[in-house]
């Protein structure tokens, strides 16, 4: 209009139109991992994973597609590694959470120190100080938080393998993992996290221990499903009562005041919140919740924590810089991907100054591919943490990483996203 100031009505018309215009971009056709085609088998029904890219992939695997036996030969190695191995329960720990029940999840903060030495009087060296991306090795001891890394990879990883190869071994220990952990009376883990990453002579337990789970459960999630394929071992009464576990779970952490409070959060905590939510939302049959959390997702988490050119100022205030923004991108493109079996995709979506997904991947590529170092503070640099999340945007259109991704290096256990085409965490279990 040359500079004419709109009327009062034009502009919310106008505004309207934007907003509505930009909703429908990222209301996309509801897609269910269930799905099937005419004479094949269902896909598993996944919430992060995309399951029928899973049943195409083992297809292709039948009729001896050389790349995907390679990448199989990578899982089957990690697969082999846990066999003997486990399982674990958080009834193992040598003193129970501060509440007092053995069943009850307990982890400690992750970069909280002793400041006093170790006395009689003072055994665990009070007050502790945070010392950002400096983790503290007393949490290795005494909590639950390294047997969950090991449930959780030991039983995605054994899932992924018995799907692939049929092998009975594979699946049958991956079920007696989970079983111990979730469903055994004598074993199970009470579906709350009441005293996650504690803070000795401070506080008993802390909302931001939801990301113990948060960043990794959904993992768990997807092996469920892959098992409730048809896995020996795996039996309706095991998948009956992860279902109930899982319920009362999702309910603790939509209700519990640490859960409100975690859900509040407006850096990474707040968006692995969201993509647990959402995927156990969906694996539970709530895709009401499971929509309503991914489009709440638009507004409450891009347009706040991605600035217009893809930067990720929360993150690049840490101490671990690379890591902190690879990881947050992890939690976002698995929202992502929940979200597309409800109907949205978070891709297409842009905030009201330019605030997208794909520019926050862009902003990754030059360290991702080598060619350039990473500007920002990094303690401990690990160019592959990036591989996952450059090979989701690809796969959602973005040309930019589509063409970084011939130049991606691959993480040690080597590149699976052809097996299980969901982005992960690579750099380790560490902790936010």
């Amino acid at each position: 209009m040359n500079g004419t100031p709109q009327s009062r009505p034009a502009a919310v018309l106008s505004s309207m139109i934007v907003a509505l215009t930009t909703l429908a971009a990222v209301l996309a056709p509801t897609a269910s991992a269930a799905a099937t085609e005419s004479g094949t088998r269902a896909a598993p029904a996944t919430v992060v994973i995309d399951g029928k890219r899973m049943r195409q992939a083992r297809a292709a695997l039948d009729r001896g597609d050389p790349a995907l036996r390679k990448a199989v030969t990578s899982l089957t190695a990690q697969a082999d590694s846990w066999l003997g191995k486990g399982p674990w329960t958080v009834t193992d720990k040598p003193r129970p959470a501060p509440g007092g029940d053995p069943h009850d999840y307990l982890s400690q903060a992750p970069y909280w120190w002793p400041s006093q030495p170790k006395t009689a009087d003072n055994p665990w060296g009070c007050p502790y100080v945070q010392r950002d991306g400096e983790r503290n090795p007393e949490i290795d001891t005494g909590t639950d938080r390294p047997e969950l890394s090991k449930v959780v990879g030991s039983a995605t990883t054994l899932s992924l393998a018995w799907y692939y190869t049929g092998r009975q071994r594979y699946a049958e220990h991956a079920a007696r993992i989970l079983r111990t952990w979730f469903l055994d009376p004598a074993t199970r883990m009470n579906p709350n996290l009441n005293h996650g990453q504690f803070i000795p002579c401070m506080y008993e337990g802390r909302s931001i221990g939801i990301i113990d789970f948060s960043q990794q459960y959904t993992s768990v999630l997807d092996a469920l499903a892959l098992l409730d394929t048809g896995a020996p071992g795996w039996t309706r009464s095991d998948r009956a009562g992860m279902r109930a576990w899982n319920v009362e779970f999702l309910d603790w952490l939509v209700n519990s005041p640490f859960g409100k409070e975690e859900s509040a959060a407006e850096n990474n905590h707040g968006t692995f919140m969201d993509m647990q939510v959402a995927a156990l939302a969906l694996a539970t049959g709530d895709r009401a919740l499971a929509r309503r959390t991914v489009l709440d997702a638009l507004t409450k988490r891009i347009d706040v924590q991605i600035a217009p050119d893809g930067s990720q100022p929360q993150e690049l205030a840490r101490t671990r810089s690379w890591h902190y923004s690879t990881f947050n991108l992890v939690a976002y493109a698995r929202l992502a991907a929940t979200g597309r079996q409800v109907g949205v995709d978070l891709w297409r979506y842009e905030g009201p100054q330019g605030q997208n997904l794909r520019k926050a991947v862009r902003q990754l590529l030059p360290a991702a591919t080598g060619a350039a170092p990473w500007p920002h503070p990094e303690l401990e640099f690990y160019r592959y943490a990036a591989t996952d999340v450059v090979h989701a945007a690809a796969d959602a259109g973005d040309p930019g990483a589509r063409a970084a991704v011939r130049r991606l290096q691959p993480p040690p256990g080597g590149d699976l996203w052809a097996l299980r085409p969901g982005a992960e965490q690579l750099d380790g279990p560490l902790f936010p």
